[in-house]
């Protein structure tokens, strides 16, 4: 049954407490009308304002004192400072996030479905992207990396990002990543000037990266007018095992739940034992301070559920940013999910950080559809097509009869006026089912003849002999 109010996280049972689980795995609305009122204003002031508005904005809000860009002479001294140990790590991560991503950079190729046809798959880099980098209780180096560092893999000529409060480590990463320039602004503002272009900063194809309740709403708000990647809500981690550690596992549910007083962090276990073990180290290893415990407290819970396969079915009914499993058969069922750990070593906080898998993840449900940020988000995938006189003899007719099927006389005719003729030609012939018709030049009164060819032979119709404009 639901826990007492005093203890640190619920546990529930999903046959006996079936709506406080429904509950646990609904969302509420991810919209705040009060902050969507305060972007809307916020963004339409910039995108009429300009530099103007901007300025205005981050020294209200940023607290900017100088300049809103932040020279390379500036980044290298400020790098200078980052202790070495730390400088290792931002390398190792940076190597692992190069590696995975030009693995996920999506491949030109032709091919050809019928002779005479060709349909090329060509795939080009964004010209100008923004990255978004949090700085709230701390600035995140880490979300730097994982944002920008796909971008100039995949080729994208112009990487900017932009931090509200940009410390040594932040700049060192810049560096390290290859970004373009760096800006010291956040907010709602910020993505208003990457979305529509200022002086200071120029308008860029795409923006991407997590933020708070007020860089989501302006990204949503800005969506239609500048690509995103998607729409990132609290932080979520549903942990399905029915055997792990439960001194691990609740490190991991309270490492999620640290994030933001929002976060959502969830074990799913047939195991009444298991369930009752990670409830007491909860106790035991939560901190008295930061967000986890208002987390834990408000947006977790441990469901005990009648199997493993209902564990499995729950977690893919909350298709969370986060998934941690005990095996890859589990991990093989576990298929609407942002990202899955699997064992028992595979620590949810090294994906935050080093494996190179990125961390910027889809929230709310959207893991259901898609997976986390990659190189692939920074590239065009276009089609170029060519059609030659044997395919196009081949194809034709289909897209004529379907054109016609569709009531579109205008596609059919832009088809059949190419049948049986080539450009530059003066006779164009106009296919039939059977084969192929001719049209002749008009004679001196202005008359066109057409040739139809039918089964028996080819029939000649005079245009504009019918009172009723009909041929025959």
């Amino acid at each position: 049954m639901p826990a007492a109010a005093g203890r640190a996280i619920r546990t529930l049972h999903s046959d006996a407490d079936g709506a406080a689980v429904a509950a646990l795995l609904g969302r509420s609305s991810a919209r705040h009308a009060e902050v969507e009122r305060a972007v809307a204003e916020i963004v339409g002031r910039v995108r009429r304002g300009g530099d103007r508005a901007l300025l205005a904005f981050a020294k209200k809000f940023d607290d900017l004192d100088g300049a809103i860009e932040i020279s390379r002479a500036e980044m290298r001294a400020a790098a200078a400072e980052v202790p070495a140990a730390v400088k290792r790590a931002i390398r190792l991560a940076a190597g692992n996030i190069r590696t995975v991503a030009r693995k996920q950079i999506p491949r030109s190729w032709s091919v050809s479905p019928v002779p005479g046809l060709r349909i090329t798959q060509r795939v080009t880099p964004l010209d100008r992207v923004g990255c978004y980098v949090p700085a709230g209780r701390y600035p995140l180096p880490s979300s730097l990396l994982m944002t920008s560092i796909p971008a100039v893999t995949a080729g994208v000529r112009e990487v900017f990002a932009v931090c509200p409060r940009p410390d040594p480590t932040v700049m060192f990463a810049a560096l390290e990543a290859g970004v373009t320039r760096l800006f010291r602004v956040g907010g709602a503002h910020a993505v208003a000037a990457l979305a529509y272009g200022t002086g200071s900063i120029p308008r860029v194809d795409k923006i991407v990266g997590p933020g708070n309740a007020y860089v989501a709403a302006a990204k949503a708000l800005v969506a239609a007018d500048c690509a995103i990647d998607f729409f990132a809500g609290p932080s979520e981690i549903a942990v399905v095992s029915s055997n792990g550690v439960a001194e691990w596992i609740a490190a991991d549910l309270i490492a999620q739940a640290e994030h933001d007083p929002d976060a959502r962090a969830i074990l799913f276990t047939p195991s009444t034992r298991l369930a009752a073990a990670v409830a007491a180290e909860i106790v035991r290893q939560l901190p008295a301070t930061g967000p986890a415990a208002a987390a834990l407290k408000n947006n977790g819970g441990i469901v005990v559920s009648r199997s493993l396969a209902e564990s499995i079915a729950l977690c893919q009914r909350l298709a969370p940013e986060h998934a941690v499993c005990d095996s890859d058969v589990v991990a093989a069922r576990l298929t609407r999910a942002g990202t899955v750990f699997v064992g028992a070593l595979s620590a949810q906080a090294c994906g935050d950080y080093v494996t190179g898998s990125n961390h910027v993840l889809p929230t709310s449900g959207a893991a259901a559809a898609r997976g986390g940020l990659s190189s692939a988000d920074f590239v065009r995938v276009s089609s170029i097509q060519h059609i030659a006189r044997r395919a196009l003899d081949r194809i034709g007719p289909a897209a004529v009869a379907l054109a016609e099927a569709e009531g579109l006389t205008g596609h059919a005719e832009s088809v059949r006026v190419r049948l049986g003729s080539d450009p530059g030609q003066t006779r164009v012939r106009h296919g039939s089912d059977t084969g192929r018709s001719r049209v002749r030049p008009g004679s001196d009164q202005g008359q066109t003849r057409v040739g139809a060819r039918s089964d028996r032979g080819q029939t000649r119709v005079r245009h504009g002999s019918d009172p009723k404009g009909r041929s025959r």
